[in-house]
């Protein structure tokens, strides 16, 4: 760090996975590797994901044994989730890229630091608030993780105290994940084991009672599937072990801002929908659910604030389709691993620009609604070769991306110490990027990374359709 960051590393060391948990553990391929599918390749050259938990209030112990806490239980899961431990590597005789699990790439452990920021939990707080974000300052509130080169780390974690406060009972978790490796259904499996056995008061902490995750890859079954792999691996990364080029790493001139719908304003904008559905004749055969009123409303939005598309060009939204119960056969939902494909959900600007009442919503919901729908009515793993093409054939400027999802309730991540007063999703990798998660009594947090130039525009239109169920 810089001699002007507000943080300050107080110690770095590493976390090995538990003996004993691994015993009990689901067993790993005699070699100690686990191949990466071709669902996982698409995001070799992603950023890590990364997520904070701000927890403050007298249960929360103090900061030494707050670290010795979050180490033991760190180190019991880790025993369950031991590719977590493990490095993603590159094996060039084979051209394919897989998670070292033997004892030599699980030795080192997994990196923990110990940090302080120069201020308050409430100046922690104001780094993601308001409308301007202090990014840099917010992202270093959680680990680097080092990605770009392989053999890479899956998993670091952070914990910063804040410097100033009565007590200072109060502390930022910090977690970061390779995305090759998990998806956003995987990472809230690992962070719910967590906080199970760090919740336990009766040490050691035990993993006895988890459901075990499984990381077969040839459970999702394809043809072909490590050629695939190998082929968007060429695509993607063509300089491997180089994952990720420098240009690819410099920071988006982007603003963030976050937004915390609540249940009313969610079920008047879903009464929108359906009843301007009847009205322009979008047939509606179930009601809208919050995820597709949620990314209605988003992309609507987005839409509305970019005066500059032309009227009759089309504008897409990627949305990320878990596949987990919607292969055959299905794959189980303990699967941790990438098990998502793109959905582009495609309308007229046109169309989802009409603010004079809530038609575009209507519309909006129906394109996303189709583009699921298309994919999963066919084979939902067709046609996944030519994600690359597909992704290709979309103008950047006119494509929004979401991830993340309302069903992720974030806030009931419980360490031991009451549920978070807030939690962040700041990775960043991409210029249009909208992530949903769940929040308390049915409301969904959006955190939206958008350029400047339009981010005002969003937030106007976002928050004049939310308001009409303001305080339902």
């Amino acid at each position: 760090m810089s001699s002007s960051s507000p943080v300050r590393i107080l110690g770095v060391t590493h976390v090995l996975p538990d003996q004993a948990a691994i015993s009990s553990a689901q067993p790993l391929p005699d070699d100690g590797v686990v191949n990466l599918s071709f669902m996982d390749s698409l995001f070799i050259a992603r950023v890590p994901m990364q997520r904070l938990f701000f927890y403050e209030g007298p249960d929360v112990p103090p900061f030494p044994s707050l670290v010795c806490s979050l180490r033991s239980s760190l180190a019991a899961v880790l025993g369950v989730f031991v590719p977590l431990a493990g490095k993603v590597t590159y094996r060039a005789s084979a051209g394919d890229v897989v998670v070292d699990c033997s004892p030599g790439a699980v030795s080192p452990g997994v990196r923990f630091v110990e940090a302080e920021y120069a201020g308050s939990i409430e100046d922690m707080h104001r780094l993601a608030a308001g409308d301007e974000h202090d990014l840099d300052a917010l992202t270093q509130l959680g680990p680097e993780l080092k990605v770009g080169r392989l053999p890479a780390p899956v998993l670091a974690v952070q914990v910063t105290r804040p410097a100033v406060g009565a007590g200072r009972n109060a502390a930022v978790v910090g977690v970061a994940v390779h995305h090759a490796v998990a998806d956003g259904h995987s990472v809230w499996q690992f962070m719910r084991a967590w906080s199970s056995v760090s919740r336990r008061e009766c040490p050691p902490p035990t993993t006895a009672d988890l459901a075990p995750p499984t990381f077969d890859r040839a459970a999702i079954r394809y043809p072909r599937a490590d050629d695939v792999a190998r082929k968007m691996l060429r695509a993607i990364a063509p300089a491997l072990p180089v994952a990720r080029s420098p240009s690819l790493c410099s920071p988006l001139d982007q603003r963030r801002r976050r937004f915390l719908l609540r249940a009313g304003e969610i079920r008047a904008v879903k009464e929108l929908i359906r009843s301007q559905s009847e009205a322009i004749g979008e047939h509606q055969d179930t009601h809208p659910g919050t995820y597709v009123a949620v990314s209605s409303l988003v992309w609507t939005s987005i839409v509305r604030a970019k005066p500059q598309l032309d009227p009759a060009d089309e504008v897409y939204l990627l949305v990320p389709v878990d596949l987990r119960r919607r292969l055959d056969p299905p794959v189980d939902d303990r699967y941790f691993g990438n098990c998502v494909v793109p959905c582009f959900a495609r309308a007229a600007v046109r169309d989802l620009r009409d603010g004079a009442g809530a038609a575009g919503l209507a519309r909006a919901a129906a394109a996303i609604r189709d583009a699921v729908r298309a994919r999963l009515e066919r084979d939902p793993l067709g046609g996944v070769e030519e994600s690359l093409d597909a992704f290709a054939a979309v103008p950047g400027e006119r494509l929004t991306f979401t991830g993340s999802s309302n069903r992720f309730m974030a806030y009931e991540t419980d360490l031991g110490w009451g549920a978070p007063s807030r939690v962040e999703l700041v990775s960043l990798f991409t210029r249009e990027l909208v992530l949903l998660l769940g929040a308390e009594g049915g409301g969904v947090q959006v955190a939206a990374a958008l350029d400047h130039a339009i981010m005002g525009e969003f937030a106007a239109s976002l928050t004049q359709f939310s308001a009409r169920g303001h305080g339902a």
